[in-house]
């Protein structure tokens, strides 16, 4: 049996009304073409992908439109209100993004990646903002796929306001620096899932190869959001591929049980019986 094989036996990752099979999601920004883009995409077995909603990202240096290199049949959209770096933008670009895909007749226009910004060099998220608006977009019915800090007590405080997902950072955006804090996490998955275990929590930003996306998956996270690791790889179309399966490979290996760690090592044959064992 093939890891994909063995991946569909897996329950499907639901974030609201939607479901997914693929537990990677991928942007589809920072790409040379908008040809490497759609073919990187394809690469991923992605369902879903992200698009920044302000008009001018839209297009490309030439005037072509991205979302005419998006397969609206294979793919749901996630707009994103990358960007933004206050609740009022976010909620009039989030806006702004649901009018398009009902324009479009994309199932993407009931949800939104909310992302507001603290600051140009870290593209953190600035938690006050972040959980404001996301109250303000709750309200507006939108279903919020919510990027914060891996802050436990603001991922806990944005469930409470009825974040669809809290997806937190493994690390600064575009960074590819991997999982810098596993065991704040882990405590978000405590936080989050402690008594709702089915609650989606995705890691958004920060890995930078196969081997980030995996760990995060073996953590127990529901999915990996990630564009720039694929985006700026020297060939982005394989490593879309090793995105694809270190998600999977992650996932079975979470779901498998790792065995303990120790300080000493186990013999992994048989020790009884052994001619001529001499204990030392």
């Amino acid at each position: 049996m093939s890891l994909a094989e063995t991946s569909t036996s897996d329950a499907p990752l639901v974030l609201g009304t939607h479901t997914l099979r693929s537990r990677l999601i991928v942007g589809t920004g920072k790409y040379d073409t908008l040809d490497l883009m759609r073919q990187s995409l394809d690469a991923s077995g992605s369902e879903c992908v992200t698009v920044a909603v302000r008009r001018e990202r839209l297009y490309d240096p030439t005037g072509r439109n991205l979302l005419d290199y998006i397969d609206f049949h294979r793919y749901t959209l996630l707009p994103n209100t990358a960007g933004c770096y206050n609740a009022r933008d976010a909620v009039r670009t989030a806006k702004l993004g649901r009018e398009i895909l009902l324009g479009l007749e994309n199932p993407g226009a009931d949800w939104v990646k909310l992302e507001v910004l603290a600051d140009t060099k870290t593209l953190l998220p600035d938690p006050v903002e972040t959980l404001l608006a996301c109250e303000q977009l709750v309200e507006l019915g939108f279903q919020v796929l919510c990027y914060t800090t891996d802050d436990p007590v603001i991922a806990k405080r944005l469930k409470q306001v009825g974040a669809t997902a809290v997806m937190p950072a493994g690390s600064p955006i575009g960074s590819g620096q991997g999982i810098l804090n596993p065991n704040n996490i882990r405590i978000c998955l405590e936080y989050l899932k402690g008594e709702d275990p089915d609650y989606p929590v995705i890691v958004d930003a920060g890995v930078g190869t196969a081997s980030d996306v995996a760990f995060a998956m073996e953590l127990g996270v529901d999915g990996v959001l990630l564009n720039t690791a694929i985006a700026h790889a020297k060939d982005p179309v394989r490593m879309a591929h090793a995105m694809r399966h270190a998600t999977e490979a992650g996932r079975l290996a979470y779901h498998s049980g790792r065995i303990p760690r120790r300080l000493y090592a186990s013999a992994s044959s048989p020790e009884d019986g052994v001619i001529g064992r001499t204990a030392t």
